[in-house]
């Protein structure tokens, strides 16, 4: 089985990227089989082995930061010299030597690089993550011009599925209006959010225009992916990017 493909973009050689699926790993039931999360209830010990096996075999030579997500706008910046924990949706690395995750099962996972292949991110982009600023937030920790960058959107749940209410789209509209066309009405006061296409609106406003992926649907895929939407206990996938 494939624990992992890679993305599909004009990344720099030394510049590594992976995304998983939930298939390959050793964790039973709801999270069969490649979980990769420690905080949705299943084995520890099933954990680590996943942890092991998807460093194995994409040979990833360090451990992976793994954060504590919290759907919000903070950056976990490796080797910096204060450091205010690892409580981040975002992490940013200028150098060899760390690897950028996220986890996820349903929201966005966004990964980017420069074109010159010296800095590398990872950010967990759900519609809080994004409406907060997380693309925002990490774009100007990574210290280089946005035309200068390339972004890749992971797996997520697709436009079909991805219901909201009005005050999602109330939020998203109020800071930039052309939001708008990313939500398609469905019953009195809900709406199907195209969760890709708001991150998309995001970085274009920033001046990122080297936009890949965005495609996968992690509720209509269940062969492949987790999705919480889908089947509420489940497992997690992750994106990971370093630099070699």
């Amino acid at each position: 089985m494939t624990l992992f493909f890679t993305p599909d973009w004009t990344a720099p050689a030394k510049v590594q990227a992976i995304s998983t699926t939930r298939q390959g790993g050793v964790s039973l039931g709801a999270y069969a089989s490649l979980n990769l999360a420690e905080h949705v209830g299943d084995d520890p010990v099933a954990v680590q082995c996943n942890r092991a096996l998807l460093c194995e075999q994409a040979r990833v030579q360090v451990e992976p930061t793994w954060l504590n997500q919290v759907h919000g706008c903070a950056v976990y910046e490796h080797g910096a010299r204060v450091q205010a924990g690892r409580d981040a949706d975002a992490s940013v690395a200028f150098g060899p030597g760390a690897v950028c995750a996220v986890m996820t099962a349903d929201c966005l996972p966004v990964l980017l690089c420069d074109e010159a292949g010296t800095v590398v991110a990872a950010a967990h982009a759900g519609w809080r993550g994004l409406a907060a600023g997380v693309i925002e937030a990490t774009v100007q920790r990574m210290g280089r011009p946005a035309a200068r960058l390339q972004a890749w959107l992971g797996p997520a749940i697709g436009p079909d599925y991805f219901e909201v209410g009005d005050e999602v789209r109330a939020r998203f509209c109020e800071i930039d209006p052309d939001a708008a066309a990313a939500f398609r009405a469905t019953r009195k006061g809900h709406w199907l959010a195209d969760l890709p296409m708001l991150a998309r609106l995001r970085l274009e406003r920033l001046g990122v225009t080297a936009i890949s992926g965005g495609s996968d649907c992690t509720y209509a895929d269940r062969e492949r992916f987790f999705s919480y939407r889908r089947d509420g206990v489940c497992g997690r996938m992750a994106s990971l990017i370093w630099l070699r």
